[in-house]
């Protein structure tokens, strides 16, 4: 055995030493502090950990005293509406607290981590109340006079929106350019959406005696007013104009009344909701080329039934949707759209995850006769016949040793 053998042998010896003893001191330390369990996705963590340094943070959810699940969903304005729910474990298990925040479009990740900290740390309280870190905590107020809010846009916001992407080399170029204008207004009672988009990309492939170019286009406009009629209820409608060099549609105009029922208050949605949205839809078509079907017009009027659950527990979260869709005129078109993403903490430290995305499709009325070219197949410029598509993904991930994760340690990048 070489004395590089021997080098490697014994450094490989000294870190599995040290990291194992330093293992077993910090499991059998026994500690005061508060256990806390973070669940969230991208809720600035590591800012968390550095402003609240006097709580335990834990890797898995049963070895917290406080387990603290953080969502968040967009707000009319823009902006953002997070919730903080406390769930008390073990000796708080009869404690639980909600805390509720919002943020303007315009606020910085400082301005929200900020406020996040804030209303974490007044969240906790009543727990670190009942440890021996509760001494050490003192209250002050600031005894301010409330503003009060005028909004001169009545709850309208507008929003602009252009990018541009280049790409290539020697023999290969890609563009793209993409822009976007949207207006709504949100409230408790009212939502109205209305927003214009175009898109524009090409490609220019030089293979030595031959250059292959190809583009594509689209615009559309998109309207939507649904209403509120009560705590499970909604009615509204849907109206676009739109084209596409990819669906073969140079012009299609849509319009769709519909009606959905939420079996959960909608005041709960960031935690739970299982919606069953109805649509009927009166459809013009005006394609580019013949179809497949020898047509240039359609008009035809279609149903659509959606099945949305999404679910957001101390177990972990599920989103499955589930929508399917037929022409009156003939049945047998039809489609059916099948979406699902679950995460579930198994037992401690083993966590499942799935995605996945399933849709049967009988409905291609806009085909064009004829072949597509080389190019448009293997650049996706022109949509091809099939009855299916898919994605899936799955995974197992499990974690063991210390149950604690407080330390925030940024060198080299994480």
């Amino acid at each position: 055995m070489n004395k590089s053998k021997i080098g490697f042998i014994l450094f490989f010896l000294f870190i599995f030493n040290n990291l194992f003893l330093s293992a077993q001191e910090k499991d059998s330390s026994v500690s005061t502090n508060l256990n806390v369990f973070i669940d969230c996705n991208y809720c600035y963590e590591d800012f968390i950990k550095t402003e609240i340094d006097y709580i335990n943070y834990v890797r898995d959810r049963k070895q917290a005293d406080v387990h603290v699940q953080i969502t968040r969903q967009n707000t009319g304005s823009g902006g953002k509406e997070y919730v903080l729910t406390l769930y008390g474990q073990n000796k708080f298990e009869n404690f639980r607290d909600t805390i509720v925040f919002y943020t303007k479009q315009a606020a910085t990740e400082d301005d929200i981590r900020t406020n996040l900290v804030k209303k974490l740390k007044l969240g906790l309280v009543r727990y670190l109340l009942q440890t021996p870190t509760g001494e050490k905590i003192t209250v002050s107020f600031k005894n301010e006079k409330t503003n009060i809010t005028i909004d001169n846009w009545k709850n309208w916001v507008f929003n602009v929106n252009i990018n541009s992407y280049l790409n290539g080399e020697k023999s290969y170029s890609y563009s793209s350019l993409y822009g976007n204008f949207s207006i709504r207004k949100i409230t408790q009672d009212i939502k109205i959406n209305l927003s214009l988009n175009g898109s524009y990309g090409e490609s220019r492939f030089d293979i030595g005696d031959q250059i292959l170019f190809s583009l594509s286009r689209s615009q559309s406009v998109n309207s939507s007013v649904v209403l509120s009629a009560g705590d499970h209820w909604s009615y509204g409608g849907y109206a676009s104009l739109s084209n596409s060099t990819y669906s073969n549609k140079k012009s299609q105009i849509y319009l769709a009344p519909g009606i959905e029922y939420n079996i959960f208050p909608y005041n709960e949605s960031t935690r739970k909701q299982l919606r069953f949205l109805y649509r009927i839809s009166d459809n013009y078509y005006h394609y580019n080329e013949e179809t497949i079907y020898g047509k240039l017009h359609d008009n035809l009027t279609q149903q659509s039934l959606m099945i949305a659950l999404d679910l957001k527990q101390v177990w972990g979260s599920v989103s499955l949707a589930v929508e399917g869709s037929n022409y009156f005129y003939d049945f047998k078109k039809n489609n059916l759209y099948v979406y699902s993403e679950f995460s579930l903490r198994l037992i401690e430290g083993l966590s499942f995850t799935l995605y996945g995305q399933y849709a049967v499709m009988h409905d291609q009325l806009s085909l064009p006769k004829g072949d597509a070219s080389t190019e448009q197949i293997l650049l996706q410029r022109k949509q091809l016949e099939t009855q299916y598509q898919y994605y899936s993904s799955v995974g197992l991930t499990y974690t063991f040793g210390s149950i604690y994760n407080n330390i925030v340690n940024t060198r080299f990048g994480n």
